[in-house]
């Protein structure tokens, strides 16, 4: 479990593809606070995954086939760079919301426009995923935890400081960049409920 605050921009070193799966090294430089462990997980652009190995100063990632068919990570590319985030443990504080690393889908930014000091991106997503988003609510973009500012018919729009322009990818997104969404976990347990037949159903109204 994560909460959306990215700790460190790392960068790709190497993508290999080994037929429908892979394997993901990147180096983290200045290094994390602490020593990392085998095994620990790691939100990589929001993606949780699994240290395998380390090797040249990199961390390796294994990366399942379905990994590349739900994220943007196949598009990675030596030098790209990619918000990193360590897993939370009992006590961090919860600085953003919760964030699971199992993204829904990816969306695109269709417009980037600055507002004085601060940034607005607008992002399309699926029809799917708009029921999921609610206006002041949150959501993971690339693993940044961020509030829903505005709705649109064919997605959402976000506000970035510039503290989070610097220190996220955000900075360096372009018009067209795929991105990892991950909808609020609150958000998709109501609507699991509601399609099982609202609360009356876990609170066993009209069993036999």
């Amino acid at each position: 479990m994560f909460t959306g605050i990215i700790q460190r921009v790392g960068e790709v070193l190497r993508l290999e593809r080994d037929g429908e799966a892979g394997r993901l090294v990147i180096a983290v430089e200045p290094a994390f606070d602490r020593a990392i462990e085998l095994g620990e997980s790691i939100a990589v652009n929001g993606t949780c995954l699994t240290v395998a190995g380390v090797e040249s100063g990199g961390f390796v990632f294994d990366v399942l086939a379905e990994t590349f068919d739900k994220t943007s990570l196949g598009a990675l590319e030596p030098g790209g760079r990619v918000n990193l985030e360590l897993a939370l443990a009992m006590g961090d504080p919860l600085g953003g919301h919760l964030v699971t690393g199992h993204v829904d889908e990816t969306g695109r930014v269709l417009a980037i426009e600055q507002v004085d000091r601060d940034w607005k991106f607008r992002f399309g997503v699926s029809d799917e995923m708009l029921p999921l988003l609610v206006k002041k609510g949150s959501i993971a973009i690339d693993g940044t935890s961020l509030t829903v500012a505005e709705l649109h018919e064919d997605g959402f729009s976000v506000h970035i400081i510039p503290h989070t322009f610097a220190e996220t990818l955000f900075g360096v997104y372009a018009v067209g960049r795929r991105v990892n969404l991950e909808a609020d976990l609150l958000g998709k347990y109501v609507q699991r409920i509601m399609e099982q037949g609202g609360a009356s159903v876990y609170r066993g109204d009209g069993a036999s």
